[in-house]
C-alpha cells in the first residue's frame, strides 16, 4: 500500500497491556506548571529500565483546571498496578510539591484508585489538614512558601503500551521531519503521549544481545551503517536514516487514532517507508495492523 509516494509496509505494530494513571498539575503560572512536569516526566522513556513511561499530555487552560490556575496533564504508566502507586509518590513528592506555587490533582475517573496524598501527608509532620470538597479528600501539607494541597487518591486503569511506527527516510533531514510531523498530529489525540525525547526515538532496540546481562540491545536490522554486515538487516539502498516514534494510550482506540495520524503525516512529509515493530505476535496482547488503519 502506498500514501503519494510513501510505501506503508504489510506489517503491525505489537503493544502490551500496562496500568496507567493521570496527573493535573497546576501553579500560579504555566511556567512552574511546566517546571514540574518536565522534572517529573524526567527519566521516564520506556519501562526496560526507568520502569515507567511518562510524559506531558496537554496544557489544560485555567478554565478547566480544579483550582482556576494554568494546568498541565500528565500520564504515567508502568507494567502494573503494584507498581504505579509509587511511582506517583516518588515523583510528586520529589518533582511536584518541590516545584514553587504547585497543586496537584487526579486526572482520572477509575474504580481503582491509589493513595498518593495519602502517603505523602506524612512529609507534614503531623502538621498537616485534611479538606474535603465535593466529597473528595484532599490534603494541605505546610511547605516553606505555604501549602501545598494534593489529592489524596488517584485513578489508575488498564492502558496500552508501546504502539508504534518505524519512519524511513532518503536523508536524515528528511526521516527528521517526517517524523516530527508525525508526533505533532499523533499529540491532537488525547489520551495519548509519546515518552522519548520530544516523541522520537534514534536508537531503538530489539529483544536481547550477545553480551551477558544485556536484556535489549540496538536494533541492527534498521541501523543504515549495519546494511552490509548484518543479516538481519532490512534498510534499502535508498535509505540514509531511520526513526522510530513509540504510542502509549489510556485505550486501544487512542492508539489506533494516533497511529493512523501520524501515518499520514509522516507521508505528507515525504518519508520513503513506513514500518512497525514486533515480536511475532507472541508478547503482546494488541495488535496494530498499518494496512487497516489507514
Amino acid at each position: 500500500m502506498k500514501i503519494k509516494k510513501t510505501e506503508i509496509i504489510d506489517t503491525f505494530a505489537e503493544a502490551f497491556e500496562m496500568c496507567g494513571a493521570r496527573v493535573i498539575i497546576t501553579a500560579d503560572t504555566k511556567q512552574w506548571a511546566r517546571a514540574a512536569a518536565a522534572s517529573m516526566t524526567g527519566f521516564a522513556t520506556s519501562v526496560i529500565r526507568c520502569k515507567l513511561e511518562a510524559a506531558v499530555e496537554s496544557e489544560i487552560p485555567e478554565s478547566d483546571t480544579p483550582d482556576g490556575r494554568p494546568g498541565i496533564s500528565v500520564l504515567l504508566f508502568t507494567m502494573s498496578s503494584k507498581t504505579i502507586a509509587g511511582q506517583l509518590i516518588d515523583r510528586i513528592g520529589q518533582c511536584v510539591m518541590t516545584c514553587p506555587t504547585t497543586a496537584c490533582y487526579n486526572g482520572l475517573e477509575s474504580d481503582r484508585s491509589v493513595s498518593v496524598g495519602g502517603k505523602l501527608r506524612f512529609f507534614g509532620d503531623g502538621y498537616q489538614i485534611s479538606k474535603l470538597i465535593d466529597g473528595i479528600r484532599l490534603w494541605r501539607i505546610p511547605v516553606m512558601s505555604g501549602e501545598f494541597l494534593i489529592d489524596d487518591q488517584f485513578g489508575i486503569q488498564p492502558a496500552v503500551g508501546g504502539g508504534n511506527l518505524i519512519i524511513f527516510g532518503s536523508t536524515r533531514g528528511i526521516a527528521l521531519r517526517a517524523s516530527i510531523a508525525a508526533t505533532h498530529a499523533m499529540r491532537e489525540v488525547g489520551g495519548v503521549f509519546l515518552p522519548f525525547p520530544q516523541g522520537v526515538v534514534r536508537s531503538g532496540s530489539k529483544v536481547g544481545a550477545k553480551y551477558k546481562g544485556m536484556i535489549a540491545s540496538t536494533n541492527d536490522a534498521y541501523c543504515p551503517t549495519l546494511r552490509s554486515i548484518s543479516d538481519n538487516s532490512v534498510v534499502p539502498e535508498n535509505v540514509e536514516a531511520i526513526y522510530e516514534i513509540v504510542i502509549d494510550g489510556l485505550s486501544e482506540e487512542v492508539v489506533k487514532e494516533a497511529m493512523r495520524r501520524g501515518i499520514q503525516a509522516a507521508a505528507e512529509k515525504g518519508a520513503t517507508m513506513i514500518s512497525a515493530g514486533n515480536y511475532g505476535g507472541e508478547l503482546g496482547k494488541y495488535k496494530f495492523h498499518l494496512n487497516e488503519l489507514v
